[in-house]
């Protein structure tokens, strides 16, 4: 099948679904735009800071397209692309830009809380343990497994035959770590200027441009050969000031300026299939059955993720982008807008890594992120750009995907921490309580932590990725059920998703668990590797039932109505 007909169907689904379902949603359950939000209620100049609507759109969409919609869409691939696209579409419309939406609603209108205070206010406080245990432990599987994505796609060396020596792409990958730095100096400088000069509109959209461009062509210029352990001492120092600084500083600008590269990433793509249109080489169902991934339930769900349901979107929603909304009227398009975005990424993923296989189905060599990227870059060559800036530009843009979601969970980690250990009265706490909220102790400890589970790597860890991040996204949904009836809202179409993602993840999880078992019993498992995540899946099993079981009885107490309707 022609990939620009796919293309088309999905574009055609995902902004139907934006302009009924998601407006219909919106009206349901009542937007203001006359009502203060907490980006002025709150205003801090740190996490509380009025945004125009479309900064804001380009924070959530940067922070929550990262590697899954990416590397989830090819992987699943492998069970045809039928499945792939039909679970992208469906999920992505009903399932996940609800959940994203419904997030960044309830925090709104909730003073900016964050999912783990939501759930303290309508469900309790051991609830809302519970869930930030449970949200802080995924935080470090997303650092973890980004984080080594990240390093390895900078890395200049590979080994051959037990020698380490410089890798064909050494210039490239070298190319992309200088502009990443370039852009986080670019980032900070676009900051000042923004915050300085009050830039807006045109003013704005050209010094970030200029800022975006400069960035490309001085990291291009300058390559910097490095190994993987230097680049992952560099990730994980540039999530460090993420995580610290002000919002205005670093994090929105270079969410900003990524959007310029994811734009011009997605805008290459679309061009070159529309003057291409090559063929869905892919076969287009494989089976229930794969060797390597297992049994398409729940295995096609966890492994497609963000592409079309992810709750790590709602920590996105609730903990950053719900502090710099200026305005209700800009909810829907910041959080089920940039979903349903994010799912056109992941079909046109999809479509390049269908191009890329050979003609007999044999899918393309290669991680998902090379698949995609050296996709991308040949249908860029096609339009007369040097091969060399084509391939810095791609394996820039691949990076970036997981560097911003990489610096948007760890501000979540961090935070998801300090509320942990937070009172009422932190004045008056004891010392040990202010040493642990403490902004850069609580953000050391949560990068520390994830430091750890890097020496996993990431292929062994994305499993269990997507098994939490898909649970998450249901324990989201109860949340959201829980709030949505007790201020008198329709919670009906949450009800479906949230016993569909349960039944899917806590499946997955279990299937994790015998076969990490099932390693141990035959003597081949390492403590390093299999052992930690055994330890997480149980944990993140455990957690997810009592909040399950926490949640679903509050949901049975509360009675509609039950207080004033926020």
């Amino acid at each position: 099948m022609n990939t620009l007909v796919i293309v088309l169907i999905a574009a055609v689904c995902l902004l139907c679904g934006y302009m009924v379902y998601g407006r219909w949603l919106a009206k349901t359950w009542g937007i203001d735009p006359k009502a203060k939000t907490p980006a002025y209620t709150h205003e801090d100049g740190q996490d509380y800071v009025p945004t125009n609507g479309w900064i804001v759109f380009s924070h959530q969409f940067s922070s929550i397209a990262g590697a899954g919609p990416v590397t989830g869409a090819i992987q699943a691939a492998a069970f045809g692309w039928v499945p792939v696209l039909l679970w992208i579409l469906v999920g992505g419309i009903f399932f996940g830009a609800v959940t994203d939406f419904g997030a960044l609603y309830a925090s709104v209108k909730n003073e900016g809380k964050s999912m783990g205070l939501l759930i303290e206010k309508y469900i309790g406080k051991t609830g809302k343990r519970l869930f930030l245990i449970f949200c802080w432990l995924f935080t470090l599987i997303v650092i973890a497994a980004f984080a080594d994505m990240v390093a390895g796609t900078f890395n200049a060396y590979t080994v051959k035959d037990g020698v380490t020596e410089l890798a064909a792409a050494a210039q490239t990958n070298g190319a992309a770590g200088s502009i990443s730095i370039a852009f986080i100096v670019f980032a900070m400088i676009f900051g000042v200027l923004q915050k300085k000069l009050n830039l807006e509109g045109k003013g704005e959209f050209f010094v970030g441009l200029a800022c975006t461009v400069a960035s490309l062509a001085i990291g291009m210029a300058f390559p910097l050969i490095g190994g993987k352990d230097a680049w992952t001492g560099f990730t994980f120092a540039y999530i460090f000031f993420a995580s610290v600084l002000p919002m205005w500083l670093l994090k929105q600008p270079r969410d900003y300026m990524t959007t310029f590269m994811f734009a011009g990433m997605i805008l290459g793509a679309v061009v070159g299939i529309v003057v291409a249109h090559p063929n869905m080489n892919l076969p287009m169902y494989t089976g229930f059955t794969n060797e390597k991934l297992g049994n398409m339930f729940p295995i096609l769900f966890v492994t497609v993720a963000c592409g079309a349901v992810s709750g790590f979107h709602s920590l996105v929603s609730s903990g950053t982008s719900s502090k710099t909304v200026e305005n209700e009227k800009d909810m829907l398009k910041v959080g089920y807008g940039a979903m349903v975005l994010e799912s056109l990424l992941a079909v046109l993923a999809l479509c390049v890594a269908g191009a890329a296989a050979a003609a007999d189905g044999t899918a393309a060599v290669g991680t998902p992120f090379q698949i995609f990227s050296s996709g991308v870059a040949g249908l860029l060559e096609m339009f007369g750009l040097p091969i060399y800036v084509a391939q810095c530009f791609m394996t820039m843009c691949v990076s970036a995907l997981a560097l911003t979601s990489l610096d948007a969970v760890a501000r979540i980690g961090r935070m998801s921490f300090q509320e942990l250990f937070s009172v009422d009265d932190m004045e008056n706490a004891e010392g040990w309580r202010k040493f642990l909220c403490n902004k850069y102790v609580s953000t050391i400890i949560t990068l520390a932590f994830g430091y750890i589970l890097t020496r996993v790597g990431y292929s062994n860890i994305w499993p269990l990725f997507g098994s939490a991040n898909q649970l998450l996204s249901a324990l989201v949904l109860i949340t959201l059920c829980v709030f949505l009836k007790v201020t008198g809202r329709q919670n009906k179409t949450l009800i479906v998703p949230c016993v569909i993602m349960l039944c899917v993840t806590f499946t997955a999880l279990v299937q994790r668990t015998l076969a990490l078992v099932n390693a141990f019993s035959a003597g081949t498992a390492v403590f390093m590797v299999e052992g930690l995540q055994l330890i997480v899946a149980i944990l993140l099993m455990v957690l997810g039932v009592i909040i399950v079981v926490t949640s679903g009885k509050e949901l049975l107490n509360k009675k509609a109505g039950s207080e004033a309707r926020v």
